[in-house]
């Protein structure tokens, strides 16, 4: 469920993204208002993936999958041009996203565990 929602937050980042430059620095209701609340959403939805997703795999989805969208619809809307190069390291970046998706996470070790070492500062001062 937490990819699932990772994917729909990096789908409201593309959203917020867009709406952020047609609001022309914040002078367009409309925009401005999707703005505010997709960021909302996204940010959100992000907060709850990181329960579940370890920080370093979920941001690179979440920023790789909302880049690779916000150019897609950018090529979709005339906004970009289309070109070979930027279509091959689009591809790039989803089968990065993809790649991180199938790589298997080693589990972290349980909080608390002896795992944890003192640190010299902290540990007490036999010397005394």
């Amino acid at each position: 469920m937490a990819w699932v929602v990772l994917f729909v937050s990096a789908a409201f980042e593309t959203v917020w993204a867009t709406a952020l430059g047609e609001s022309d620095g914040f002078t367009r209701l409309g925009p401005t208002l999707v703005f505010a609340v997709t960021i909302v959403l996204s940010l959100g939805a992000f907060g709850y993936v990181l329960r579940h997703i370890p920080i370093s795999t979920a941001y690179a989805v979440w920023t790789g999958t909302g880049a690779a969208l916000t150019v897609l619809w950018g090529m979709a809307t005339g906004a970009e041009p289309v070109t070979v190069l930027r279509v091959v390291f689009i591809a790039g970046i989803v089968g990065c996203v993809v790649g991180l998706k199938l790589v298997p996470a080693r589990p972290a070790p349980p909080r608390g565990s002896a795992r944890r070492t003192a640190r010299p500062e902290r540990a007490a001062d036999t010397t005394r």
